[in-house]
């Protein structure tokens, strides 16, 4: 478990970009000489707390998980979260589906507005799915 010692490591921020291979998940940071993979997600994020501490270990202090920030991109995103539909998520935000495509694809980047955007009704669309209870039948 990763502990907060030290108020000069509170500030401290490690990204780790997170990617989709073919074997599961790998993370790293561009910062740090930092590299972790999993076979799931959670695995990943275990694995990726655990090298981090590594790293920092000669330090007078340790870093808390929330020094540690994931980030990965909409081609990533959406080839592991292959369940979201497009064209229900534009609906959902009142975005034109077709350039959530384009974001996804590659062929437009959108703006950290439209990121934002794209992240709130995700994350709406994952509330509502953690809020139903579905019936057995009998």
């Amino acid at each position: 478990m990763l502990v907060l010692e030290n108020k000069a490591m509170d500030n401290k921020v490690i990204i780790l970009i997170v990617e989709k291979t073919n074997t599961g998940f790998s993370a790293f940071s561009e910062d740090f000489p930092i590299f972790t993979t999993g076979k799931s997600i959670p695995e990943l994020i275990n694995n990726a707390y655990e090298a981090v501490e590594l790293h920092f270990e000669e330090e007078t202090g340790k870093i808390s998980p929330k020094n540690i920030k994931f980030e990965i991109d909409f081609q990533q995103f959406f080839k592991y979260y292959k369940v979201i539909n497009v064209k229900f998520l534009g609906e959902k935000i009142g975005m034109n589906p077709t350039l959530i495509s384009q974001y996804i694809s590659g062929t437009k980047k959108p703006s950290s507005k439209q990121t934002e955007k794209i992240l709130d009704g995700i994350h709406q669309i994952g509330e509502e799915l953690a809020g139903i209870k579905l019936l057995r039948a009998n």
